[in-house]
């Protein structure tokens, strides 16, 4: 089964992201399954690197990294990117900077699409 993440929401503030993460590294874990995952708007900051938060508290780059250790796909929008002033070279390693033709061939090679 061929599974597409679609994330739009922060990383903090709402756990829409948290959830889809913790979902997609589940799908990522089975056997036979491949997942890939498009970060779009304002989830284009779970892709920044070096993120510091209070301990204890979860980390979604370092979640991303562990999708991305599972044989996960991350794209970013780059015009997202742009907006958000993050750079290429900023992205947690393994993340790419993506684009809308790239998010349609995505949507038509998936079984399932998951949008957060």
């Amino acid at each position: 089964m061929k599974y597409l993440f679609i994330l739009n929401d922060p990383p903090y503030d709402t756990e829409r992201s948290y959830n889809a993460l913790r979902l997609a590294r589940s799908l990522a874990s089975r056997e036979g399954g491949e997942v890939r995952m498009f970060l779009l708007g304002d989830a284009a900051a779970c892709a920044h690197g070096g993120q510091k938060v209070p301990q204890g508290y979860y980390n979604v780059a370092d979640m991303l990294a562990g999708f991305m250790r599972r044989n996960g796909a991350v794209s970013v929008c780059g015009t997202c990117m742009d907006a958000h002033g993050i750079r290429d070279d900023e992205l947690v390693e393994g993340a790419a900077r993506g684009t809308m033709d790239q998010l349609s061939e995505w949507s038509a090679w998936a079984d399932k699409v998951f949008v957060f």
